[in-house]
């Protein structure tokens, strides 16, 4: 039975010790529930990964500075790794519920909740191999074709990674691997894993445990597939055209913002290019939805961005004209310039809210 501190009081002292900064008083609030009878799974999906949320949460309303959530979620990923090793983790555990890989899509830094899946999966009984972040399509390739798991966790936070998720999603099943996929790149209900191919998908590292017992049955590798096969509507290659085009629709819509807004032109080295990464992350969003064929995608994004614009005291209006900059260029690109004007349509019909990080996943 999970100690009643674990849902309620400990958050709130975990979250003021990781904000302070202070590991070793993280770390001591921690290890003394667990001596306490608090049960590990407890401490790491209802203690660490609410506060690791929180930091996202707070960073998107502008409450902690960059420097500050990185810091926050070193001492997270720390206290993981302390507790993984002392108190009831510290016993030798059963491994005979078989073998799985836990790794994150290559390019996917946010390492965390893939780290949660692996230690809750270790309780259960499960022999994990933990890749960690930004892992290449071919070395997980490799270590699956070395060790035979009976699955792999693909583990995404950031849309923008979708394309590369399918292609180790392909990758994975041709060798017969099944693939679970998990985290909020993937979607609400996670329509995105289904639309790539992978063969389930989980909400969190309960729903993950869950579903590896039940089992998943391995995929037919004589099958092969191919990205065109899922997704027909690739075959319009507005996707592959808008990404190669990136970086001249970044730079030429940077310059055009000069002529709408002259202040711009004011701007100093760092405004220039924090500039320049928002329109970047735009277009990123923007060929992520033309990929999945999905325009909430991109009206998320754009309205989760003018919230925390607005957070930073930047006019969220700025928005707008960049889209409308973009859809001059993009004027020969149907898909495209749909998902532009439904972005605007979101844009004018949102309303302020506090923000939050639709990228962050605990």
């Amino acid at each position: 039975m999970t100690h009643p501190t674990a849902a309620d009081a400990l958050p709130d002292r975990l979250w003021q010790a990781v904000a302070d900064g202070d590991e070793y008083a993280a770390a001591g609030i921690l290890h003394k529930a667990l001596a306490e009878g608090v049960h590990e799974e407890a401490l790491l999906l209802d203690v660490i990964a609410p506060v690791q949320e929180r930091v996202g949460i707070e960073w998107a309303a502008d409450r902690i500075t960059v420097a500050q959530e990185h810091a926050a979620t070193a001492i997270n990923e720390r206290i993981i790794a302390s507790l993984a090793h002392s108190g009831q983790a510290g016993e030798r555990r059963r491994t005979d519920q078989g073998r799985v890989t836990v790794s994150c899509i290559d390019g996917e830094w946010h390492a965390l909740p893939a780290r949660l899946v692996a230690e809750v999966l270790r309780l259960r009984g499960w022999q994990v191999d933990y890749l960690g972040a930004q892992v290449p399509t071919p070395h997980l390739i490799a270590h699956l074709h070395r060790t035979d798991p009976d699955a792999i966790l693909l583990s995404g936070s950031i849309p923008t990674h979708l394309p590369t998720a399918h292609a180790a999603i392909t990758a994975c099943r041709a060798i017969s691997v099944p693939v679970l996929a998990g985290g909020r790149a993937f979607g609400p209900e996670g329509r995105y894993a289904r639309a790539l191919g992978a063969d389930r998908w989980a909400a969190d590292a309960r729903g993950a445990a869950a579903v590896l017992a039940e089992g998943i049955a391995r995929p037919d590798a004589s099958a092969g597939r191919h990205a065109v096969d899922d997704l027909p509507h690739l075959d319009d290659q507005e996707y592959t055209l808008v990404v190669q085009s990136r970086s001249q629709l970044v730079k030429q819509t940077l310059v055009d913002l000069e002529d709408r807004f002259p202040a711009v032109r004011g701007y100093s080295v760092d405004q220039r290019e924090r500039t320049a990464e928002d329109l970047a992350h735009i277009v990123d969003f923007l060929a992520t939805a033309l990929y999945v064929d999905d325009p909430d995608l991109f009206t998320t994004f754009l309205t989760w961005t003018a919230d925390i614009l607005q957070a930073r005291n930047v006019p969220a209006h700025s928005l707008l004209v960049g889209l409308d900059i973009l859809a001059g260029q993009l004027r020969d690109f149907p898909r495209s310039l749909n998902l532009l004007q439904e972005g605007a349509a979101a844009l004018d019909q949102s309303t302020v809210r506090p923000a939050s990080d639709p990228d962050i996943c605990a």
